[in-house]
């Protein structure tokens, strides 16, 4: 399947099922799936293969997160522009969360590393927890902000 054969689309209820299944099938971060806040890359037979999210926290600040692409769909940028339709319209800053080695891909966005003095309570809480739990064998988390 070709990439201009994708709809991107806001996500619906019926689509909640698949983006958790996605989610998790590609193993990032389960937690906080609201299907609302989804935007959603689907293939022209309907199948979800692409999504993607701004999520809010309880402090306030906002967070590009779940970013997912189907393992058969790789390679043809649909991470790419399912960033770019999120940031179009999102308020600043935007935090993200992500495995180390995947900072320069977003630093392609305008993200930058943040050292630990800037990072807020949620977010030094979730870095030093995964960093613990996560990355034993190597690589940590890394929290980024788009200004």
């Amino acid at each position: 399947m070709k990439p201009e054969q994708i709809t991107f689309r806001p996500a619906a209820a019926q689509d909640a099922a698949a983006i958790k299944a996605l989610v998790r099938l590609v193993r990032i971060n389960p937690m906080a799936l609201d299907w609302s806040r989804f935007l959603i890359a689907s293939a022209a037979e309907g199948q979800l293969v692409a999504c993607g999210q701004i999520k809010p926290h309880g402090e306030g600040t906002l967070e590009l997160a779940s970013i997912a692409v189907h393992p058969d769909w790789r390679g043809q940028g649909l991470a790419r522009e399912v960033i770019a339709r999120l940031l179009a319209g999102a308020a600043r800053p935007l935090y993200l969360t992500c495995r180390s080695e995947l900072e320069p891909f977003y630093a392609k966005f305008g993200f930058r590393r943040l050292a630990a003095r800037e990072l807020t309570p949620y977010f030094r809480r979730i870095q030093k927890l995964a960093n613990l739990f996560m990355f034993r064998e190597g690589g940590s988390l890394s929290v980024m902000r788009l200004d």
